[in-house]
């Protein structure tokens, strides 16, 4: 079973990175506590989010996969995904910079983001 991140020690850790912290710590548990609000947010089995080495998460209602590669992957870098996440950056412009690897007609998230951390 996965602990979920308690929305304190979350924002706690987001106030950490966007101050400049790169303590391994602060980054991990900012990542996936926004993991873990997309995955409350878009439930489902459809697409995979992941962000290496931190955390993975299957979101958005749709078929389920239950063996192999998922066909719908995200997956991105611990700091553009902060800042997708976040709002600091669009969908489109990570995608435009190369800084997102989307495969999948389902793996997009336009309009799930930005999460309200």
């Amino acid at each position: 079973m996965v602990r979920k991140i308690l929305m304190g020690d979350g924002r706690a850790a987001l106030d950490a990175v966007r101050g400049g912290s790169t303590a391994r710590a602060d980054l991990g548990t900012a990542v996936r506590y926004l993991l873990q609000l997309l995955a409350e947010k878009a439930p489902g089995n459809s697409v995979e989010v992941r962000v290496p080495p931190y955390g993975a998460v299957q979101v958005v209602e749709g078929p389920r996969h239950t063996r192999g590669t998922p066909p719908n992957v995200i997956e991105t870098d611990a700091a553009t995904w902060i800042a997708l996440a976040t709002g600091e950056v669009s969908w489109a412009e990570v995608v435009d910079a190369g800084k997102v690897q989307a495969s999948g007609t389902r793996a997009d998230l336009i309009g799930l983001l930005p999460l309200r951390p």
